[in-house]
């Protein structure tokens, strides 16, 4: 089964699925090993590991190859930021032939304009319904893989309205989309509202200090979520993590003790260091090394 398919028979089981946001091999690493069965590339956190903020200023193919190192780091399925496609339905067809060549196992495509701008922040955007829509056509009809997941993303909310929001959400439904990413709902009411009143299955964006307000995990299952994404925990928690260690070195200049306090070897661990080193001598002619000794 394909990455792609094992995120479909997530989707098909009991539990919501959550995907923490990753940004790199090793913060996809983390997710994986602390247990979750899927992990987000976040866009936002792409753009801030080339030292750019979340402005619509990194191109489809530095997205995708993060996709594909991501993929390779880990062997739980990968969902990423695809923006607005790029440009138009010709770049949408493009962008959704590398992902899947990146093993990428989906991907969100959003009706803002180019260069597009985060989610969660003011003055966005938004293409006429049928621009987006073709968008997202052109994305189902493209994809090899009928398990690759094409989720349509809406930023109509902030800009048109909860109702152009919800009509677009259905309507991308109806153009093929399988999922549903109704970004910035700004109340626990429109929260709830959106997998009621969306005829499909939806996805929620969890962003603390954004637009939506904080809401338990286990509620949004309740609710009918299918799936959550956490994009901004771990870039957030990094550079609260560096700041505190960089003005204790500075100001003690002394080696800050990291959480944990690993050895080396145990931080190289995490990155599969053991295993690395059991090919170091497996294919060697045991007999043949010995003989020479």
């Amino acid at each position: 089964m394909t990455q792609a398919g094992k995120l479909r028979a997530l989707l098909k089981a009991e539990a919501m699925v959550i995907a923490p946001g990753a940004y790199d091999g090793l913060t996809a690493k983390l997710v994986a090993q602390a247990g979750f069965p899927a992990v987000y590339m976040t866009g936002a956190g792409t753009a801030a590991s080339y030292g750019y903020p979340d402005f619509g200023l990194i191109t489809m193919t530095e997205m995708v190859a993060n996709a594909a190192r991501i993929v390779r780091a880990v062997d739980i399925p990968v969902i990423a930021d695809a923006d607005t496609g790029y440009g138009n339905e010709l770049n949408v067809v493009r962008t959704i032939q590398e992902h899947e060549r990146a093993g990428t196992s989906g991907v969100h495509i959003e009706d803002q304009v180019s260069p597009k701008k985060c989610g969660h922040l003011d003055d966005k955007e938004i293409v006429p319904r049928e621009e987006w829509l073709a968008k997202v056509r052109a994305a189902v009809a493209t994809r090899r893989d009928p398990a690759f997941l094409v989720i349509a993303r809406t930023d109509a909310r902030a800009v048109a309205g909860f109702d152009e929001a919800l009509a677009r959400s259905n309507a991308a439904l109806a153009a093929g989309a399988d999922m549903v990413f109704f970004e910035a709902t700004q109340t626990l009411e429109e929260v709830a509202a959106v997998p009621r009143l969306v005829r499909g299955p939806c996805l929620l964006n969890v962003v603390r200090g954004g637009k939506t307000p904080e809401v338990n995990l286990l509620e949004v299952q309740e609710m009918g979520y299918r799936m959550a994404i956490v994009p901004g925990l771990l870039m957030k928690s990094v550079i609260g993590v560096c700041d505190a260690a960089l003005a204790e070195l500075k100001r003690t200049h002394v080696h800050p003790v990291p959480t944990g306090d690993p050895t080396v070897r145990q931080a190289f661990n995490r990155f599969g260091a053991n295993e690395w080193d059991e090919l170091r001598t497996r294919f060697r002619d045991t007999a043949l090394a010995k003989a020479a000794e």
